[in-house]
């Protein structure tokens, strides 16, 4: 399973997404900073899962519609920072998509994720981490989740490893920095977490237009994990 994560940094990086897509073979793609009012139904074989509604600028997933299904869907606004209640620029930031695996009958989770920003305190970035992971096991308990995106936490990463550790997840970071616009700003701010999956590599792409790198996670269910004995009604999006 290939997932892309990508922040499009004020949707400027839109128009790259084909190429993206084609280029790395991926099956899910992840997207931060989207006008959701301006994304396609379908890119190169993906179709959208969904799109969060509330933001300025939102969330969106998309899946390799001929090898999965989706079965539902799910938004949440998490706690707000100054900077967000100030100037409102998001109220969801995380969306969640229970996937049913055509092939094989397992179900899983992907999920994209936008931290508060670098304006707000480490500790409350944890704060929303600890809640999108905990709201994920909401859309099935037990099933292989993964969650991508934009985590906004460049420093004392190795805390943030330990309490993700501390509730079953794993922290993954991509093997070079995927952000560059500012120097001391420079590192890694797009991670990948995860429970259920063997993740065999965390890839930063080339750049383009957005001051955030695209990571490519190559990632596959643990054996063991759950099958879904049918594929329950797809349910709305909250």
């Amino acid at each position: 399973m290939k997932v892309i994560s990508y922040n499009l940094r004020k949707h400027r990086a839109v128009g790259e997404l084909v190429h993206l897509v084609e280029r790395h073979g991926a099956d899910v793609l992840c997207l931060q900073e989207a006008d959701t009012t301006d994304i396609p139904d379908t890119i190169s074989g993906l179709r959208l899962a969904d799109a969060t509604q509330r933001n300025r600028l939102g969330l969106a997933v998309y899946y390799r519609e001929n090898t999965y299904r989706a079965v539902d869907v799910r938004s949440l606004a998490l706690k707000k920072s100054l900077h967000d209640r100030v100037l409102k620029p998001a109220e969801e930031r995380l969306l969640g998509v229970r996937l049913h695996d055509i092939d094989d009958g397992r179900e899983l989770i992907v999920a994209s994720f936008h931290a508060a920003p670098l304006t707000a305190l480490n500790s409350l970035r944890r704060h929303q981490i600890r809640t999108a992971l905990a709201e994920l096991q909401s859309l099935g308990d037990g099933l292989p989740a993964l969650m991508v995106g934009d985590y906004n936490y460049p420093v004392f990463k190795e805390h943030l490893g330990q309490k993700v550790r501390e509730q079953g997840y794993e922290l993954n970071l991509s093997d070079s920095r995927t952000y560059t616009r500012y120097r001391f700003f420079r590192g890694h701010y797009d991670f990948a977490t995860s429970v259920g999956f063997e993740i065999d590599r965390v890839r930063t792409l080339p750049q383009g237009l957005s001051d955030h790198l695209p990571i490519l996670v190559t990632a596959r269910p643990l054996t063991g994990t759950p099958r879904a004995l049918e594929v329950p009604p797809r349910a709305e999006a909250s």
